[in-house]
């Protein structure tokens, strides 16, 4: 699973507690403590046979479930069945059906078998019911923002924008909403599933497609087969009109599943999949283990990604143009993730939702492994410093043990310390074990838990084997521990003994130990120190030195994870940024100067950094450029206008955008030229920034003309008053994740937050449906992540009820639109959420 993330102008509005959700997973020891599921029947196979009432959104199925007890003997078979009409239950043995007595509570359904089977006993029961997803009472969280299971979407083509789709959405345990499973992660089973559809739609399945037949009333049925077993919560349905675009990775068929609009620019999204297939196999030295690997997007998705096995499901965000991917595949890094999830996660499965770093800590990892493979070491610590940013940016990730028994909600598991500080730690103990014995160890784990489960100890276990450490101390602070180092130094430089005394001191309320890298900076270079940080206060060393240090640079790989109090001068940024070589320290110069505008020196190591390998440094040093301020002009401009022939596009739009801080007419023609490029959506989009500043009522004319929807936040607040005030129906999509917030927004900024008040207003006595999806949606995304704040979704709910008020008045003018019904009903469906 791939989560959403929010961006950073809606985390910074607010920050909540997650979403709780009441669940009665307890040991029966504490209330709080969420025991792993007891296996008292194993699944074996599940056959199903499922079609669907589009006007009802309901599934009619059948179901021949194959179990056994797993040790002790029973008479009984308990299921999760999650808001179904359960219509027969019988044993089925030598194609004969005998019914069975059965209780059924719309959350479980408890079969009395016929007699008590002992262990390894099989049996199979039949089951007839009707799955009504709308019917399900389970709610979502942050990561999962729903658990309905299945969605029909736009079932009864009420929108005339959105295509007509089915979808299912397993994890964590919502596949017992469309057919009765034990739903844990610690089942596996097979599969077979025979699905009917209106023949014009295409399906998608785990496994093999083995037959598709035509069975009368424009209807056909697929005949779908994984023959190795997985959890039921990776099950997968997906129905709609796509495009296939066909791939192969050696003698597996790879495919992708995209909109039609879109099958042109299908290998451009999803093309390096059979190279990413190559990597990982040769990577973990175990071939992939399924039988195909298919890809598939969708509208209206829940989450991010999902890696149900060989039938991967992405959000529509994958989905993209040309001119974007020409800037860069902002999917390429979900994409990794998802199939790295093919043996950590689908091959070998976390035991327990507690357990969730075997599946989503590997899979976070997988992108740096891929960025390093494929970019180099540079880009991937970029990666990495990013995702030790979301981490660090909840306080309440600090208290959280990687893994724990007492999360309120199993959703709440698919956070920020799951996933990112999972991959963090993985890189610790990759750089501790060195590459060898990592990759040995990962090899032997999975060879040894293959189709079937593991916990964090048996990882460990695997890796002292390999690498013959012990590795307690590791696990118990990284894995069942909470937080992370707070570092903070101080030195002392003795010219007789040439040697500096460095003191490091912990300031957190738990103290770790740690391999640490120091560099001392001297002459333009950096002398490098690898020391062992024992866990207490304070830590002193005595390193030598032939002078006393311009800057001491902890921390100087960046493989810690840690924060560090520092404050560094523009003179010893300066000096750090010339003598290193790894991102992490340059990257920390940079970000020590970027808010000093006014100073020369500042100026100077900002100009110096345009010249960056990385370009990401690149960028970053031309949005702290102010060219508004003369000094800062006179001193970098010429550099700034270089840029504008950069071989990264994103460098070239962010120095578009850094230009047109000057607001001078001049470069109204750059602006223009970069408006009328058809090669890169961001420098398209800073040239329109640009043109707001020089040249306005240019903007006017063309903004209707160019598809924004993409645009960053500063590009869209920047358009903000010109859309908004000329009314340009085409942008209102673009604009909605920001009118979707004005109350917020309010509080930062009064007059950004009264215009998108008025584009609140607008969109909502306009009939633009896919403007009211994309509210909708990303008000969706945020109720997970307002957890307990009662005062935040009182005002979206306000807002919501505002709005729907005067949709309804639009409605009233046009009473037979389908389309601003179809909205009513979005928004009412979205309110309701909200309560």
């Amino acid at each position: 699973m791939k989560k959403l993330i929010l961006s950073a102008m809606l985390l910074g509005i607010f920050f909540a507690p997650e979403v709780t959700m009441a669940q009665t997973e307890t040991s029966g020891r504490e209330t709080v403590y969420r025991a792993t599921a007891a296996v008292e029947n194993a699944l074996v196979h599940t056959k199903l046979k499922v079609g669907f009432d589009f006007d009802k959104e309901h599934v009619h199925g059948e179901e021949w479930l194959t179990a056994a007890p797993h040790f002790y003997a029973t008479n009984t078979l308990e299921l999760d069945a999650k808001g179904m009409l359960i219509h027969e239950v019988a044993l089925e043995k030598k194609n004969k059906k005998t019914p069975l007595k059965f209780n059924y509570t719309q959350e479980k359904l408890t079969i009395q078998l016929d007699k008590e089977y002992q262990k390894d006993e099989q049996y199979t029961v039949y089951i007839k019911y009707t799955a009504r997803p709308s019917e399900v009472k389970q709610i979502g969280s942050a990561a999962i923002t729903d658990a309905k299971g299945l969605y029909f979407i736009n079932a009864q083509g009420k929108d005339p924008n959105k295509p007509t789709q089915i979808w299912t959405q397993g994890e964590t345990e919502s596949s017992s909403a469309w057919f009765p499973t034990i739903d844990k992660p610690n089942q596996k089973t097979t599969q077979e599933i025979y699905i009917t559809v209106p023949d014009k739609y295409i399906t998608l399945s785990n496994g093999l497609l083995k037959n598709s037949s035509k069975t009368g009333n424009n209807l056909r049925t697929d005949y779908w087969v994984m023959d190795k077993k997985h959890a039921p919560y990776l099950f997968f349905i997906g129905v709609g009109e796509y495009a296939v675009v066909r791939d192969r990775w050696k003698n597996i068929a790879v495919d992708y599943y995209v909109e039609k609009e879109y099958e042109p620019y299908a290998k451009q999204i999803f093309g390096m999949t059979p190279e990413m297939l190559d990597f990982f196999s040769n990577k973990l030295n175990y071939p992939y283990p399924w039988q195909k690997y298919a890809q598939i997007t969708a509208r209206d998705y829940v989450s991010g990604a999902m890696e149900n096995t060989t039938a991967v499901l992405h959000s529509d965000m994958a989905q993209q143009k040309p001119d974007q991917l020409k800037d860069e595949n902002r999917w390429e890094d979900v994409i990794a993730h998802e199939l790295f999830h093919h043996w950590f996660g689908d091959l070998v499965t976390t035991e327990s939702w507690s357990n969730l770093t075997i599946n989503e800590s590997f899979a976070n990892y997988s992108e740096y492994l891929w960025n390093e493979y494929k970019y180099g070491k540079d880009l991937a610590d970029y990666g990495l410093m990013r995702a030790n940013q979301g981490y660090f940016l909840n306080p309440e990730n600090i208290s959280k043990d990687l893994v724990r028994f007492n999360y309120h909600s199993r959703e709440d598991m698919f956070d920020a310390v799951s996933y990112n500080k999972g991959g963090a730690i993985l890189h610790m103990l990759r750089n501790y074990l060195g590459d060898k014995a990592f990759f040995a160890s990962l090899t032997s784990f999975l060879k040894v838990n293959e189709y079937g489960t593991a916990e964090a100890h048996q990882l460990r276990l695997a890796m002292e084997k390999v690498s013959g450490k012990d590795l307690n101390w590791f696990f118990n602070q990284w894995f069942f521990g909470s937080g992370h180092p707070t570092l903070s130094y101080t030195s002392s430089f003795d010219p007789i003994k040439k040697a500096v005394t460095l003191s490091i001191h912990q300031s957190q309320n738990q103290y770790f130990q740690f391999p640490l890298v120091i560099d001392f900076i001297e002459n333009g270079k950096a002398q490098r120190h690898k020391v062992w940080v024992d866990a207490k206060a304070k830590n002193d060393f005595v390193l030598p030195s032939s002078k006393n240090p311009e800057v001491i640079n902890v921390n100087a790989d960046g493989v810690l994870l840690s924060e560090i109090k520092e404050q560094l001068t523009p003179a010893q940024a300066t000096a750090m940024y010339q003598a290193s070589k790894d991102f992490l320290s340059r990257y920390r110069a940079i970000k020590a100067v970027e808010k000093m505008p006014e100073n020369d020196t500042a100026t100077q190591l900002l100009v110096r950094a345009l010249k960056d390998s990385n370009f990401r440094i690149r960028v970053m040093a031309l949005n702290a450029l102010d060219l508004s301020q003369p000094a800062v002009a006179k001193r970098a401009i010429s550099e700034v206008e270089q840029k504008l022939n950069d071989d990264k596009t994103l460098v070239v739009a962010a120095a578009l955008s850094a230009l047109a801080k000057t607001k001078n007419a001049k470069y109204a023609s750059v602006f223009e030229k970069n408006v009328s490029s058809p090669l890169s959506f961001a420098t398209k989009a800073a040239g329109l920034e640009g043109l707001v500043q020089v040249a306005p009522e240019k903007v006017e004319k063309i903004i209707g003309t160019i598809d924004l929807e993409n645009a960053s936040e500063n590009i869209i607040t920047s358009l903000l008053p010109v859309i908004i005030n000329n009314k340009v129906e085409k942008q209102l999509s673009a604009i909605a994740s920001t009118v979707a917030f004005y109350p917020f927004i309010k509080f930062q900024d009064p007059k950004l937050g009264a215009l998108a008040e008025k584009g609140f207003h607008w969109m909502m006595t306009t009939d633009n449906s896919k403007a009211i999806d994309h509210l909708t949606k990303i008000l969706g995304q945020v109720k997970g992540q307002l957890g307990g704040n009662p005062q935040a979704k009182m005002m979206i709910l306000n807002m919501l009820k505002e709005g729907v008020q005067k949709k309804m008045e639009t409605l009233k003018q046009n009473p037979n639109s389908i389309s601003l019904q179809y909205q009513v009903e979005q928004l009412n469906k979205t309110i309701t959420s909200y309560q």
